[in-house]
């Protein structure tokens, strides 16, 4: 359980140091690759956030975000979150995430971006059915091949989650009031060989991503936007409707 944990601002260069260090623990990737404690610096003295999960004084979660301008509105981009390895699935990416939209209503702030990897059916679920955001934005290889092992040496690849924070479909998702997803208008079939806990080689996950990135830039640009994800133990869709309906 997540009882003994909070979730505040991070302050100062020592808890942006612990940041830094946490994540190079949680992706592995080269210093080269790593985000410096001066990148968290700059987010918190230009607008963004620099958030920290707590378990007493040990930072077990953090969230770094930067401000960015679209069509004259202003958003957050949620740049990288994590989370250690003891301390998934206890709720703690979900307590940084509402901590997340509560700071940036207070400051009028109504929408947030980020990426993430749609071979990643767990985070693809916790963004679209538990949280309610959409993705009607398809990146190749955004990051370019990095050191992390947690990328497996494939092109990063990412969907654009965007995350209308005061929308019908947001306070619903996160109070689990909304309907388990069923169908669609469109439907993404996620290769079967992404469904369970199996180890794939490399070939098996080209295929498998260049099937979804070929899929989704497809639908995209007929104005649809993924909004669900449906799963069960041998099967997995992503639901996509027209985004003009959100």
């Amino acid at each position: 359980m997540s009882g003994s944990i909070i979730v505040r601002k991070c302050e100062g260069i020592e808890e942006f140091h612990r940041c830094v260090e946490l994540q190079r623990q949680i992706w592995g990737e080269a210093d080269l690759e790593v985000e410096p404690a001066t990148m968290f610096v700059v987010a918190s003295e230009t607008g963004g956030q620099v958030l920290g999960a707590f378990d007493g004084d040990r930072l077990v979660g953090y969230t770094l975000a930067v401000v960015g301008i679209h069509d004259k509105t202003p958003f957050l981009h949620s740049h990288m979150t994590g989370v250690r390895t003891e301390y998934r699935d206890r709720g703690v990416g979900r307590m940084l995430k509402l901590f997340q939209r509560d700071e940036a209503l207070g400051r009028s702030i109504r929408i947030i971006l980020w990426t993430f990897d749609p071979l990643e059916l767990r985070n693809a679920h916790f963004n679209l059915n538990r949280l309610g955001a959409i993705c009607r934005e398809y990146k190749s290889n955004l990051y370019g091949v990095t050191t992390s092992p947690l990328h497996r040496g494939l092109p990063t690849d990412r969907l654009v989650a965007e995350w209308r924070l005061d929308s019908a479909r947001v306070p619903a998702a996160i109070a689990g009031v909304g309907k388990e997803p069923e169908a669609a208008p469109g439907i993404i079939h996620v290769p079967a060989e992404l469904i369970g806990p199996k180890q794939l080689n490399a070939d098996q996950l080209t295929r498998a991503q260049a099937h979804l990135r070929e899929e989704f830039k497809r639908w995209f640009a007929r104005g649809y936007a993924a909004v669900a994800l449906r799963r069960s133990s041998v099967d997995a869709a992503y639901l996509l409707a027209p985004w003009s309906d959100f």
